[in-house]
């Protein structure tokens, strides 16, 4: 039988590598950490990769253990989910993996310029309703620039066509770097020979075994973002997805939205 929430989170209140600031739209104190994760905490001056909305935290920890050379950080709001990878990843005694709790919308709260290397967004929210809420909007994109290297990597992994087109479209308009892209991963990946490259793409969450085996393509976009430039929005109106997606709340009755 699974922990409750209340074990979850009490057991993570004792991790190590948790950490813990769900209250960040009303606490203001600086986060001691930002700035300080290679010194203070991984020890090493290894590329920090983060996935932001990790939910149970199989990427963090799948990508950690291919690369044992880079450090990962988990981000996600979502404590009872966060405990599995986190649980996970301390039992492995992996010292490049860690995880934060809180909302994603103050991420550049906590690392300072520079400091990451990548992000990753599996399987996020494609948030048709409000372009400011998606991931990989422009909104969001000027704050990953505030901790991103220059020409940063970025890289998103969806069952959404919805976000798929619209990032698709965000990186036109502002001619961001394309590295590689596909709106079928799996078909794309029994054809591809680097071996490394189907290791990380081959990672599969929870809820994307839940989308495959509903008939789903998977898509995959990476990216880079570089620091120079103004970021604009894409006006255009992009189809909405035609079906619901696992867990998530019912959509409006509209076709489409920009």
């Amino acid at each position: 039988m699974s922990k409750n929430k209340l074990a979850k989170f009490a057991d993570m209140e004792r991790y190590p590598h948790v950490f813990q600031a769900a209250d960040v739209a009303t606490n203001d104190t600086p986060f001691a950490m930002r700035g300080r994760w290679h010194a203070d905490f991984f020890k090493n001056d290894n590329p920090i990769v983060l996935e932001l909305g990790c939910g149970r935290g199989e990427y963090t920890v799948g990508l950690g253990r291919l690369f044992p050379d880079k450090n990962f950080i988990g981000v996600d709001i979502k404590g009872a989910r966060m405990w599995t990878g986190a649980t996970e990843s301390l039992e492995a005694g992996m010292s490049n993996v860690a995880f934060l709790r809180t909302h994603i919308e103050f991420i550049d709260r906590f690392f300072a310029p520079g400091e990451v290397a990548e992000i990753w967004l599996t399987f996020s929210d494609p948030q048709m309703k409000k372009v400011t809420k998606r991931l990989t909007s422009t909104y969001f994109m000027a704050r990953y620039r505030r901790f991103l290297q220059d020409n940063g990597l970025i890289h998103l992994k969806t069952d959404s066509n919805f976000l798929f087109t619209y990032t698709n479209y965000m990186v036109e308009a502002n001619k961001l770097p394309v590295d590689f892209k596909t709106d079928d991963l799996y078909h794309t990946l029994a054809a591809e020979q680097d071996e490394e490259v189907k290791q990380i793409l081959g990672i599969q969450t929870y809820y994307e075994q839940q989308w495959i085996a509903r008939g789903l393509t998977i898509k995959y976009l990476k990216f880079q973002l570089p620091q120079q430039g103004e970021l604009v929005e894409p006006d255009v109106e992009i189809e909405l997805d035609d079906y619901r997606s696992y867990n998530r709340s019912k959509r409006s009755g509209l076709t489409t939205s920009k």
